[in-house]
């Protein structure tokens, strides 16, 4: 598992992972609001810096190394 994600790639996932997970406080009472949780996996794949679903096609936004 080599990092596959560049800086500017994991800043964006942890925001929309934020942003998404916020859902849930912000609207706890929408039917819906458990989508937020979704927000977990682009904060995780930001965290370790590496994504599964890159790795199977081939792509690298962390540049050369």
């Amino acid at each position: 598992m080599t990092n596959n994600m560049g800086t500017i790639d994991r800043v964006i996932r942890i925001v929309v992972g934020l942003v998404l997970l916020s859902l849930i406080v912000l609207m706890p009472e929408a039917p819906w609001r458990w989508v937020g949780l979704i927000g977990i996996v682009p904060l995780v794949t930001a965290i370790i810096g590496w994504c599964p679903a890159y790795s199977l096609i081939g792509v690298n936004t962390r540049g050369k190394s």
